[in-house]
């Protein structure tokens, strides 16, 4: 055990957050004393499976796109101040994201680091598709023709030996959320892996921080209900964890945003089915028993976290062609547009459903209903329509063609002359589409190991 107290601040919720955010993290973490940590939390499951797309396009991409974006800014003061980087920016390509910073290292001219890659995560290496067809989806589609990535979640050993390999740098591909906080806690602690208390206490901790700013006012403002200062410069969160479990949640200096028992409790509930049970890879959490309590102005602590055995299984995501989504807009503003607006949406629906095609499609009219009705063209109970107001005709299909998704696109856009009057600001997008589902394997199919690269112990 190296010290009592850790500190860990988060610079990114998700891949696309805000690429400044680290720059206050590390100011705040370089005026604290005892260990200290950055993470950088990058991978939703469809950001990794485009990232495996990137891969088979170029051996050297496959990494986070942000990675550069969110290393370069802080990259020499966290070296100059001991601040430690775990991120998960390695995606479908860890050992590039390390070169990758080493790259960056040269270029800024400051010292070497030490980057641990973890590896591991990539059930195709272990798994032929046959077998992973075999097990039973429990969450999203059933498994399609065309797998072409599927990652486990591992937990937060590897990234507590990496660690205590002396990386200055970890970075990881697939792994839980939670464990990009716990590694460090579990290296700094020396928590035993049937330490099941502490580990729930460092996976709540992972929790609140993993989705950066969420924890700290954002998406968490509602005006007039939950009024948050100055969203515009919304301060990421920072952790101090004790040997204990304690934890008390605060946001980087001189920031905008909250941190409040309310912003807090949003945050422990989000994405979490069941309070007396939260599956992780490395403890069953149990928040049941937490309590939550403001100490002084933005800072909140965190205890009495609950851990069980670990399951035996790990969640895998298996991403599979989805084939694709077609999607056109039109405007119509000013008198009767909006009757001129559903005189546009019903064309395109008469023509594309005479077109014999059985793909899924869906019109809306945004500024009047795009997001409660389904899809069906009625109008909820309380919305009255403004007729002279300014609404925006949207199609969209989804279907395993291209020529199909093509197809819609032209019909709106062939609305400009064959339509009612007044349509403009045509658009259109043609996306390829990746479809997810959830598996659980046995933990023992997979042996994840860290390797090393840039300077030497």
């Amino acid at each position: 055990m190296t010290s009592n107290l850790v500190h860990i601040g988060c610079g990114a919720g998700f891949a696309g957050d805000r690429k400044d955010a680290g720059g206050p993290i590390v100011d705040t973490l370089a005026t604290r004393n005892g260990p200290k940590y950055l993470i950088f939390e990058t991978l939703a499951e469809r950001t990794l499976a485009l990232a495996q797309k990137q891969k088979r396009k170029d051996p050297a991409k496959g990494y986070s796109p942000f990675l550069e974006a969110y290393v370069r800014p802080v990259l020499e003061r966290c070296l100059e101040h001991g601040i430690r980087i775990v991120s998960n920016f390695g995606a479908a390509n860890p050992v590039g994201g390390a070169q990758k910073i080493l790259e960056i290292a040269s270029e800024l001219g400051c010292r070497t680091p030490r980057v641990a890659v973890v590896s591991g995560d990539d059930l195709l290496t272990v798994m032929d598709e046959a077998e992973i067809r075999a097990h039973r989806t429990i969450e999203g589609l059933p498994i399609g023709d065309g797998i072409f990535a599927a990652n486990t979640y591992i937990g937060a050993r590897p990234i507590a030996e990496a660690l205590a390999g002396g990386a200055d740098i970890v970075v990881v591909g697939r792994t839980t959320d939670p464990a990009l906080v716990l590694g460090p806690l579990i290296h700094e602690f020396g928590w035993a892996e049937d330490d099941w208390d502490a580990l729930a206490a460092g996976t709540l901790a992972g929790h609140l921080l993993e989705c950066g700013a969420q924890v700290t006012g954002a998406y968490f403002a509602d005006p007039g209900f939950k009024d948050v200062p100055d969203l515009a410069h919304v301060g990421f969160p920072v952790a101090s964890i004790t040997s204990d479990g304690a934890i008390k949640v605060t946001k980087a200096d001189k920031t905008g945003g909250a941190v409040s028992p309310a912003s807090v409790k949003e945050q422990i509930l989000y994405e979490m089915h069941d309070p007396s049970a939260y599956l992780t890879a490395d403890v069953v959490l149990d928040i049941t028993a937490v309590s939550v309590s403001a100490e002084a102005e933005n800072v909140v602590a965190v205890s009495g976290a609950k851990g069980k055995p670990r399951p035996d299984t790990l969640k895998t995501t298996v991403s599979f062609d989805g084939g694709w989504l077609g999607e056109a807009e039109i405007s119509y503003a000013g008198p009767n547009a909006l009757a001129r607006a559903e005189l546009a949406r019903d064309v395109i629906r008469e023509r594309c459903m005479e077109s014999g095609s059985n793909a899924e499609y869906r019109f809306d009219i945004i500024g009047l209903s795009s997001t409660f009705d389904g899809g069906g063209g009625a109008y909820p109970d309380r919305v009255t329509p403004a007729p002279d107001g300014d609404f925006r005709v949207r199609a969209a299909v989804s279907c395993h063609s291209r020529e199909v998704a093509e197809d819609l696109a032209d019909e709106v856009l062939s609305l400009y002359c064959s339509g009612p009057a007044g349509g403009g600001g045509f658009r259109r997008n043609i996306t390829a589409q990746i479809h997810t589902a959830s598996i659980l394997v046995d933990r023992n199919r997979l042996t994840p190991s860290v390797s090393y690269c840039g300077a030497e112990v």
